[in-house]
Parts: C-alpha cells; sequence; structure tokens
C-alpha cells in the first residue's frame, strides 16, 4: 500500500482523481474501454469534483458503484444512486457506455445475483473507495466476511456504521438510517486493477491508523488493503494524525 498524504481535502481530491484518471486512460489506450467502480459519501466529494474534469473518454466507461441501502428510492436525499447521479453522472461533458446501478427496492438477493453476472465480465481497472469509521469497505462492516466470492452481498449495518451516516447529515434520525443494505463484497473489490482509497477528515484517523499499522483483521474491513499490490492510500493531514510512521505531507 502506498500513502500520499496533502495539507487539504482538495489537494488530496485533486491527487486521487489525478491518479484514477491516468489508470482510466492507460486502461482505454490498452483495451479500448474501461470498467470503474465508485464511493460515495463526504469523502468523495472532493475527489469526484476534479475526476469530473479529467480528460477521459468518458463513453468508453462503464461504471458500478460500492453500495445502496435496502427499500431506498432514489428520491431520497440519501440515496446513493441520486448521489452519484447529482455528483458525477450529470456532471460529465458526455454519457458513459454504462452504469449498473444497485437498485435495493426489490429482491435483494435476486438484485445481488443480476449485478454479480454482470460484474463478472467487466474486469475493473480502478475503484474510487474510501474507509468508514469503523473501518469498513464498502459496506462491509466489522467482522467482515473475508472470503465470499459472491460480488454482492447483502448485509446488515452496524450502529457505528449507521451513526457515520447520521452525522454526515444524510438522515434526520438514527432511525431513520437503515439497517440492511446491498454491498460490494471484499473479494470483489480486492479484484480491481487499481484501488485509489480517499480518506479525508478527523474523524476518520484512528481507522486509518488501524488500518494501516494494526493486524489485518475481519475487525478492520480496510486492512486488507494492504494485500492489494496496486493500492493507494490518500490522506490529508487530519486523516493521517494518528499515524506512526508518517510519509512527507505534499501540498
Amino acid at each position: 500500500m502506498d500513502i500520499v498524504i496533502s495539507e487539504t481535502k482538495q489537494a488530496l481530491g485533486r491527487r486521487a482523481a489525478v491518479a484514477g484518471a491516468v489508470a482510466i486512460r492507460r486502461t482505454i489506450r490498452e483495451q479500448g474501454a474501461a470498467n470503474i467502480i465508485l464511493a460515495t459519501g463526504a469523502s468523495q466529494f472532493d475527489m469526484l469534483a476534479e475526476l469530473v474534469q479529467e480528460e477521459i473518454d468518458w463513453s468508453v466507461v462503464t461504471a458500478f458503484h460500492l453500495d445502496e441501502y435496502a427499500a431506498m428510492p432514489v428520491s431520497h436525499p440519501a440515496s446513493f444512486r441520486r448521489y452519484l447521479k447529482e455528483r458525477f453522472v450529470d456532471r460529465l461533458p458526455q454519457p458513459l457506455r454504462a452504469f449498473h446501478w444497485i437498485d435495493g427496492e426489490g429482491d435483494l438477493a435476486a438484485e445481488c445475483r443480476r449485478l454479480g453476472e454482470i460484474i463478472a465480465r467487466h474486469p475493473i481497472a480502478v475503484a474510487f473507495i474510501g474507509i468508514g469509521e469503523n473501518g469498513h469497505l464498502a459496506f462491509n462492516d466489522p467482522p467482515a466476511d473475508f472470503e465470499t466470492e459472491a460480488p454482492y452481498i447483502v448485509v446488515t449495518l452496524e450502529e457505528a456504521c449507521r451513526r457515520q451516516q447520521l452525522g454526515e447529515g444524510w438522515f434526520a434520525t438514527l432511525d431513520d438510517v437503515p439497517r440492511q443494505a446491498i454491498s460490494m463484497s471484499i473479494r470483489q473489490i480486492l479484484k480491481s486493477g487499481r484501488v485509489v482509497c480517499t480518506v479525508p477528515d478527523r474523524r476518520k484517523a484512528q481507522a486509518v491508523q488501524a488500518a494501516v499499522e494494526g493486524p489485518i483483521t475481519p475487525m478492520v474491513p480496510a486492512s486488507i488493503l494492504r494485500q492489494h499490490p496496486r493500492t493507494t492510500l490518500f490522506l490529508d493531514r487530519d486523516s493521517a494524525s494518528l499515524l506512526e510512521h508518517r510519509p512527507s505531507s505534499d501540498p
């Protein structure tokens, strides 16, 4: 795992977007098309704002997203489909080849199977992801399943995860936060050729420290990223503040 520390969230977002764009363009040159994974949440605001401005032929890019709440209509402000439509798809200069949305409003198991069949035909070039306050990847809360080969799974969200969603302002009360979701699995994320992990803010510092310097364990799902050969963790000085061995910061 490589680590890049920037002084500000904006600089972090820019560096992460550039790194991902380089990988996308390289894949398009070599293969004629590229498949990507996108995350949501407050941690991705700056990265996505920069990524949509990159010079990329989006017409040959197919996108997937990491997770979606169960029984969440796309009209809800917390819907990840709505988030990515407003913050990514609608801001692109040209349409994507395809975006395979997660629909959590129907049969969850059937939706997992449907998406699993699609992503099996689309090797992922770049996964743009984050780390949760509890160390989760996507909605794989601790203890995460490191073994399942299913590309998408139905998960139950632990309270710490739900409180993060409340704290970020997506819901009015904790009771409003759904208790189930569809999530891309750990093994599916790790199949990505390149992982760009964007993690700003001091509230993520403990999770970052555990993921980078603690044991690799399902109790800290993000720790598994250390086993991926092409992962870069993009931090700001706040999220990196608890690391014992910190690389020098970039402006």
